[in-house]
């Protein structure tokens, strides 16, 4: 799907890979892609502002031709194989953060016919593996050294990627971070961060996967979220993580909130779940939340 090249050559669809200030390397790298938006609205959402439609499962459902941007995180992979594959296979940009190489060259190394080099690989490289940077260098991932430490590998790589997308002018339906839950507390804390810090700048949605779960901050205004992939697990979570929520008010759920306020130390709307006949949520809400629900695990058959 991807074509590289090295600053030569000619290919259909180019896209320049845009490093920014933080990256030490500029050689350019071109895609070779096609993407399509996905994220719509309703004109006649119920609030002032139309209602902004969203599916976050969709990258996950089979059967539904999607374009997606891939930041694999430095989590453990073995568990999340196949949701790995199925966005693997539907990402026309990958990239991995410093670590996640490591995890990606060890499914490589234990599964003979995988091929998980990303096409981009970012970070300071304090947590990769030497050998395993040679080897991803030699398979054709392009590594980009990110020396800032005021920012965390993944707004670093989110950055690198965000600027890729916007500098070719392409158009993907989402972009999707793996690995975002599981291990370290605070590097959990400093993902969710990552989704505040890019609010003005990325256009797209950003999801995140993990330890079957999926999360995405919800800015003020008013939401229809599709709940019916099949792969929704059932469970789902709006939390005030920013700040205090004055107003929100939700349909399609067990317990929904009917312009109530959030915050911490009085509600939030945790442990919550989709109503049984549900097939999309709506929310309605004054500030950013963060909307979190259970994914079931994905079963593929291996040829």
């Amino acid at each position: 799907m991807l074509h590289l090249g090295w600053g030569f050559g000619v290919c259909s669809h180019r896209i320049v890979l845009y490093t920014n200030k933080m990256a030490t390397a500029e050689e350019d790298v071109f895609y070779s892609a096609t993407a399509s938006a996905n994220e719509s609205t309703d004109t006649e959402g119920d609030g002032p502002e139309p209602r902004k439609r969203l599916r976050p499962l969709s990258c996950l459902e089979p059967g539904v031709k999607i374009s997606l941007a891939l930041i694999v995180l430095n989590q453990p992979l073995q568990h999340q194989y196949p949701h790995l594959i199925q966005l693997w296979n539907r990402g026309v940009i990958r990239a991995a953060t410093d670590g996640a190489s490591n995890h990606l060259h060890e499914i490589m190394m234990n599964k003979s016919n995988s091929n998980f080099v990303p096409d981009l690989l970012t970070g300071d490289f304090d947590s990769a593996k030497p050998e395993v940077l040679q080897f991803m260098k030699e398979k054709g991932a392009k590594l980009v050294e990110t020396l800032d430490q005021n920012f965390t590998d993944f707004t670093k790589c989110l950055q690198i990627v965000d600027r890729t997308i916007e500098h070719n002018k392409l158009h993907v339906d989402c972009l999707v971070a793996l690995g975002a839950f599981g291990g370290r507390f605070d590097h959990m804390m400093s993902i969710i961060n990552t989704l505040f810090d890019i609010t003005k700048t990325v256009k797209y949605p950003v999801y995140l996967i993990g330890d079957d779960n999926i999360a995405c901050l919800l800015r003020p205004g008013n939401y229809a979220i599709e709940v019916d992939t099949g792969l929704e697990e059932g469970w789902c979570s709006l939390i005030p993580i920013g700040g205090k929520c004055k107003h929100i008010t939700t349909t399609g759920l067990k317990y929904n909130l009917e312009n109530q306020g959030m915050q911490f130390g009085a509600l939030i709307s945790t442990s919550n779940y989709l109503k049984d006949d549900a097939k999309e949520v709506t929310v309605t809400t004054d500030s950013p939340v963060l909307w979190a629900m259970g994914i079931k695990r994905l079963k593929l058959k291996e040829k």
